[in-house]
């Protein structure tokens, strides 16, 4: 893909544009719509540099409230701990991800209930049953807290997915409680902790 969109600082993808995130909210003396911020995608590496975090914006409570900014300060203070796991316990992650050519695939479950949008390429969604749908740009999967993976299936060319987040209630199958498992997304980072906590 071409574009005459510059890559941001600290992208991997080669192929793809950078990403800019635009905030709105309201001008107090007329009260009308303005963008507040503009904000350049920062990018976090992980799995060998197979694999890039943008992390749009987060939210620590639902409903979320959006007066007086409370939302952007919290936002801002969780950013700067560089602390955030892929899920946000009690609120949202919305973030983009970049999956480079041949990446190896991570079998993972979050407690969450997951939109994940293709941008850019094609991805092969895996399941633990051996399932498996090819994802192609403008298709959306709904991953209702199962063990998932992702393939980037080009071997040239990266691909970008969309991703929102949602902490949802625990999940119990057959009075089984399924929980979390990042067993190889922290293996992939290097680390033995059971929940990750991603740099954003």
């Amino acid at each position: 893909m071409s574009t005459s969109r510059p890559r941001n600082p600290g992208q991997l993808s080669t192929n793809l544009p950078g990403v800019t995130h635009y905030v709105t909210g309201h001008d107090a003396s007329t009260g009308k719509a303005v963008v507040q911020s503009t904000r350049e995608g920062s990018w976090t590496r992980h799995a060998g540099d197979s694999l890039a975090f943008d992390v749009v914006y987060t939210t620590s409570e639902f409903p979320v409230s959006l007066n007086e900014d409370k939302d952007l300060t919290t936002h801002d203070e969780l950013i700067s701990t560089k602390q955030i796991g892929l899920v946000n316990p009690n609120g949202t992650v919305c973030r983009i991800v970049d999956f480079g050519p041949g990446s190896e695939p991570l079998m993972h479950r979050t407690q969450s209930l997951d939109y994940g949008l293709v941008l850019e390429g094609s991805v092969e969604m895996i399941l633990d049953s051996g399932e498996t749908k090819l994802l192609h740009r403008g298709d959306v999967a709904v991953q209702r807290g199962t063990m998932h993976a992702w393939r980037n299936t080009s071997k040239t060319e990266w691909a970008r997915m969309f991703f929102v987040l949602q902490h949802c209630q625990e999940v119990v199958l057959n009075g089984t409680s399924l929980g979390e498992d990042l067993r190889t997304v922290s293996d992939s980072a290097g680390s033995s902790d059971s929940n990750p906590k991603p740099s954003v």
